[in-house]
């Protein structure tokens, strides 16, 4: 790679981190190209021409987002065994990336669901997209759990799924809005009763 193309990859990467942020602090509708140009010290057409438009920079973010949440918590659990370690590997990441970046910054997933949940449009879709497939990569690790043993043979795993997505969110709630400090280790408590329910 030459010396302008690694600049041209580092400056775009610079506008969608920048844009990330202000999607995470105020949601997906906050971004447009000046406010990210101004924050980063470039033009708006500078910005523009290498995002391209505003709702492009909007999808780009979205799958940053996704990109560093799972970097943080599946691509490292993979290296467990199949199963109840490599589930539960995944929640325990789960809990501590979101008391040590969402509790902070704000959870696209979470956030942008809520922002989007009535509007129609590409955005919404991207989004849902995205949560979707991190929803089914879940599910397939319960399922390997149930087929190696270590959940019981009738496990729901969408209920299971559905269970584990919403401590997540309660997580968010009691850590930013409640202001508590033992949420996290709370939502760790919840997840050992929970997991605890569905084992053999």
């Amino acid at each position: 790679m030459d010396a302008k193309t690694q600049k041209a990859e580092l400056t775009r990467a610079a506008i969608i981190g920048a844009a990330l942020d202000m999607a995470a602090a105020e949601g997906l509708r906050s971004i447009s190209l000046q406010a990210v140009a101004t924050r980063i010290g470039l033009s708006k057409s500078g910005v523009f021409s290498r995002v391209g438009s505003l709702e492009a920079l909007q999808k780009a973010v979205i799958e940053e987002f996704g990109r560093r949440f799972l970097a943080d918590v599946f691509v490292p659990a993979m290296q467990f065994p199949k199963g109840l370690p490599r589930l539960q590997e995944i929640v325990r990441r789960w809990i501590v990336r979101m008391r040590d970046v969402e509790v902070k910054q704000g959870c696209l997933y979470t956030a942008g669901a809520f922002e989007l949940d009535d509007q129609e449009g590409a955005l919404r879709d991207m989004l849902l997209d995205e949560v979707t497939r991190w929803r089914a990569a879940l599910r397939r690790t319960v399922l390997q759990a149930v087929e190696a043993g270590h959940l019981q043979p009738d496990t729901d795993a969408e209920q299971l799924v559905s269970e584990v997505s919403s401590l997540a969110v309660g997580l968010l709630h009691d850590a930013r809005f409640l202001r508590d400090p033992r949420a996290a280790e709370r939502t760790q408590a919840s997840w050992d009763r929970l997991i605890k329910s569905y084992q053999t």
